[in-house]
């Protein structure tokens, strides 16, 4: 049985691409169906269903390919677990195209630093989210009402007066009908308590 590259890509939220992750193991020679990818999941979240399949599929003699370290781990412990679990079962790690061979001096060391690099590159993510967040504490409001209140009862008292239709009145103030209606809706249930 020949050996194969197998991919791995990851992406930490579901709104962010996998397009230059795959495209890049593909530029590797990874065939399409041996890309193993996770949405959503960070690199410190150690149940990882693609990771867990890509892992599942190789085998000794094979290459498991991902295009930077940062995808594969986020943390130094869970790199060096995941390298020794490779180096123990004869299966190689590809970085971008770069065979990480444990047995030379230098192999080890390199990955260590470049754990090292992932790892504090996503410390310094949390801290600055950690300090965004302590600065727009109490400022963070969602999104702002489209209508003042005087504006609102201005429409409940239009709407009862009978003169204008729903439309025009959202018209006028540049909402939409349903608006009208729940600004009806909720002055009644509030008149009514």
């Amino acid at each position: 049985m020949s050996p194969h590259l197998v991919g791995y890509a990851r992406v930490s939220t579901n709104q962010q691409d996998l397009s230059s992750q795959q495209a890049g193991l593909k530029a590797l020679g990874v065939p399409d169906e041996l890309v193993y990818v996770d949405h959503g999941l960070t690199g410190r979240n150690r149940e990882r269903p693609g990771l867990e399949q890509a892992l599942a599929t190789c085998r000794a003699g094979d290459t498991l390919a991902i295009t930077k370290l940062d995808r594969l781990a986020r943390s130094l412990p869970d790199a060096r677990d995941i390298v020794e679990n490779l180096t123990k079962r004869n299966i190689k790690l590809s970085l971008g195209g770069s065979i990480h061979d444990p047995s030379v001096p230098v192999g080890n060391p390199l990955l260590n630093v470049l754990a090292m690099a992932a790892e504090f590159d996503s410390d310094l993510i949390r801290a600055r989210t950690r300090a965004g967040m302590q600065i727009a504490k109490g400022r963070l409001r969602g999104k702002q009402p489209k209508l003042s209140p005087i504006q609102e009862k201005h429409i409940v008292a239009l709407h009862h007066g009978g003169k204008h239709t729903s439309a025009e009145i959202a018209e006028l103030f540049g909402v939409a009908r349903s608006m009208v209606y729940r600004i009806v809706e909720r002055t009644s249930a509030d008149s009514a308590k």
